[in-house]
């Protein structure tokens, strides 16, 4: 059986990390037991243990520390060649995306490829709020059209600042109001995003503005889930002042929140990623949406 690449990523990360709970939520945004599964998959593959791990430690074996440098070399000279069969022949820059883009961006976006770039398509990637790159680390996604705070490492562009509503359901207490007040819906039951969103989950919870936790009463995978979720009776959640007329439905009241700071869609991209589709692409997002000052 050959080895897949992704497979060289998931050996690289634990090995780098020396563990696979850092590897898994930092580094690759996958659940730990599918990085162990690929990682016993490759161990027999090769015939060969590549790991000692107990219930403390991680540590290469004399055939992982053997196979890390060549696994390195390996994913170097894949990422290079796909760079350059890109550059050669394939003309599609995928867009990962978590929640519907709107703003009339994607037109506008796709109106100015066409004039710069008239021989590339634009293809378009949902990807579940469990993977807070939008699908870069798993390089199912060229750029990303995300919301902030992305995991470090990425390069970004801010395309919009945008003010934190609250989606609540319709019968709500609180569904009457012109607006609310943070304080008001800090201690509501909330619908957050998953573990794996890591600080973006945080920020939609409005962590930095609180003194105690929030109260998570169930965790969505999508924004669509999130607002089912919502409209049932469950939870709260807050969102973007765009999303919540993106995302308008009648079971469901959207309020403007005073008392927390903005939200930033960015596009995001991986920075050794030099092709100048990506660039032009993160200008002309920039470009047709306006970024307060």
């Amino acid at each position: 059986m050959d080895v897949h690449v992704r497979d060289l990523r998931y050996f690289v990360a634990v090995a780098e990390e020396l563990s696979f709970t850092r590897a898994a939520a930092e580094r690759l945004f996958v659940s730990q037991p599918a990085l162990s599964k690929q990682i016993r998959q490759l161990e027999r593959t090769l015939r060969t243990p590549l790991f000692r791990r107990d219930r403390r430690s991680v540590e290469l074996t004399a055939a992982g520390r053997e196979l890390l440098p060549r696994a390195r070399k390996m994913i170097q000279e894949w990422e290079g060649a796909t760079r350059a069969v890109a550059a050669a022949g394939c003309s599609c820059l995928v867009v990962g995306f978590q929640t519907r883009i709107g703003r009339g961006l994607i037109p506008a976006v796709r109106r100015r490829m066409a004039e710069l770039l008239p021989d590339w398509t634009l293809f378009f990637r949902q990807v579940p709020w469990e993977d807070p790159t939008a699908g870069l680390a798993s390089r199912q996604s060229d750029v990303a059209v995300a919301w902030l705070p992305v995991p470090d490492g990425y390069a970004y562009k801010v395309v919009a600042v945008e003010q934190r509503w609250v989606a609540l359901p319709a019968g709500h207490r609180l569904a009457a109001e012109e607006a609310v007040d943070f304080s008001t819906i800090a201690d509501e039951p909330y619908i957050a995003l998953p573990l794996s969103a890591g600080p973006l989950r945080d920020f939609w919870l409005a962590a930095d503005h609180r003194q105690r936790p929030a109260r998570v009463i169930a965790a969505a995978r999508t924004a669509d889930e999130i607002f089912e979720a919502v409209a049932s009776g469950l939870g709260i959640t807050l969102l973007s002042a765009g999303n919540a007329d993106i995302y308008r439905r009648d079971d469901i009241a959207f309020r403007p929140v005073h008392g927390l700071s903005p939200s930033q869609l960015a596009v995001v991209w991986r920075p050794d990623d030099d092709r100048e589709a990506v660039q032009i692409f993160a200008e002309s997002c920039a470009a047709c949406l306006c970024v307060p000052s």
